[in-house]
């Protein structure tokens, strides 16, 4: 499959018609951006990095029923995926309180909550993604209370999924960030990354931040840690 010219370009991804009408290549860049992209570095291999952690984990989804955009990686830095008709709203899963809710709410981070909490946001940079509840989204005519039945429902399963995997790999899965869309069929399927950058993730046994707060905080060490959640998740899945 060819890939033919640059139709998308975003802060980590650039993506790619080809020559099939239902088929993309994203692309993953080594920027790192923080704080709506007032913050912006290069870091080497973090394109490399987030390409091969987001390839295993959307193809662990795949193989445990949870639809995804994912179809293949295709080189070091790229996936081919699915077309679907993007969702504007980011679904936010959260197993323990930290980053913005923690800030918003004024509660400790690391705190476990008994439930596992799901935010809505609204994706537009313009209005600095704002959270909105189901009643906005159906109104705003982005999805149905059906939609997001079943939105909320893929989510959860793909929580469930993925908490075991890291666990396994020494991390805890904090919260992560993920995106919809609907597939030429109308399916709703997961239609976003899952790496470093989108997940928040911690050691188990030191609490050592493993995800993007390594750049947002100047914590140092963001290739290498990367690197080290790539190696971990590629021995768990052998």
């Amino acid at each position: 499959m060819r890939e033919l010219e640059l139709i998308y370009e975003g802060k980590s991804k650039l993506i790619y018609s080809t020559d099939s009408n239902d088929r993309v290549v994203i692309r993953f860049k080594d920027d790192a951006t923080a704080f709506y992209n007032i913050k912006r570095a290069k870091i080497e291999n973090k394109g490399k990095m987030c390409c091969a952690i987001s390839s295993m984990l959307l193809s662990y989804l795949n193989k445990n029923g949870v639809n995804t955009h994912f179809v293949e990686q295709v080189d070091a830095e790229s996936q081919l995926c699915r077309v679907v008709e993007h969702i504007p709203i980011e679904v936010i899963v959260r197993n323990v309180i930290a980053g913005s809710m923690a800030k918003r709410l004024g509660i400790n981070e690391g705190i476990v909550p008994e439930n596992t909490i799901f935010d809505l946001c609204l994706r537009s940079a313009d209005l600095g993604d704002p959270l909105v509840n189901d009643h906005h989204v159906v109104a705003l005519g982005l999805a149905s209370y059906e939609d997001l039945q079943t939105i909320y429902e893929i989510s959860a399963k793909a929580n469930s999924l993925l908490v075991d995997l890291f666990n396994k790999a020494g991390i805890q899965l904090v919260d992560f960030k993920i995106e919809f869309g609907r597939a030429e069929d109308g399916t709703l399927v997961l239609a976003d990354e899952l790496t470093p950058d989108t997940c928040r993730l911690w050691d188990i046994d030191s609490g050592e931040r493993m995800d993007k707060d390594r750049f947002r905080r100047d914590l140092g060490r963001v290739r290498e840690t990367y690197e080290e959640v790539a190696k971990r998740l590629s021995n768990v899945l052998k």
